[in-house]
């Protein structure tokens, strides 16, 4: 009986180890690709005809049209680092290259500036606070990954570096990166908290 008991313990002590490492596993960054859709027209005209088997095929079929990874023009929904913060946000244009808005600010020798225009709107319940450009990585093909830098560009404002965001309020403005001017951008990040919440947007280029 005695052995039986020691057996139970140990199995129990086993058991508990092995949660908690898959609990150590399983923090860390979240990466979305996913993006934000919303009920379309067709739908909701369909649900007014009370035509069950219509709304069903309609909801399939845009299911099927909707993209696999979000992409320029498309909204990720992302949370940050306290629970009241969230932010839908869109990467509405896409530059490449950009010109600078002045003779005096021009990019390294063998490089060029892309931008991406931004609009977060605060869909949490709080202040935003953050700078957004800390919050934005691009990548290219071969894997390199940049950061954002100031620089001021014809094609319009830049987003502010000192954003308070109140809820329901939005930010409109350009992030310009520097890039080796052989680089391929791929795929563009953004990580509330300038860069250290745990979800991260990713959206795919070109």
């Amino acid at each position: 009986m005695r052995a039986q008991a020691v057996a139970v313990i140990t199995a129990a002590i086993l058991c508990l180890s092995l949660t908690a490492c898959g609990s150590e596993d399983d923090k860390g960054s979240d990466i979305s690709t996913n993006p934000k859709t919303e009920s379309s027209s067709q739908a909701a005209a369909t649900e007014e005809t009370g035509d069950a088997e219509d709304a069903e095929d309609a909801a399939a079929a845009e299911a099927s049209e909707q993209p696999k990874d979000a992409r320029v023009g498309d909204t990720i929904t992302l949370s940050g680092q306290e629970d009241r913060e969230q932010l839908d946000v869109t990467m509405r244009k896409w530059l490449d290259p950009a010109k600078s808005a002045d003779e005096f600010t021009t990019p390294a020798a063998g490089k060029r500036w892309v931008a991406v225009q931004i609009q977060l709107t605060n869909t949490g319940t709080t202040t935003y606070s953050d700078s957004p450009s800390n919050c934005v990585q691009a990548a290219d093909t071969d894997g390199q990954r940049f950061d954002a830098t100031f620089a001021d560009i014809t094609a319009g404002p830049q987003m502010t570096s000192d954003l308070k965001l109140p809820a329901g309020d939005r930010a409109l403005g350009w992030v310009v990166v520097e890039v080796p001017k052989a680089s391929k951008i791929a795929t563009l990040q953004f990580t509330m908290n300038s860069g250290f919440a745990e979800e991260t947007g990713q959206w795919k280029i070109g």
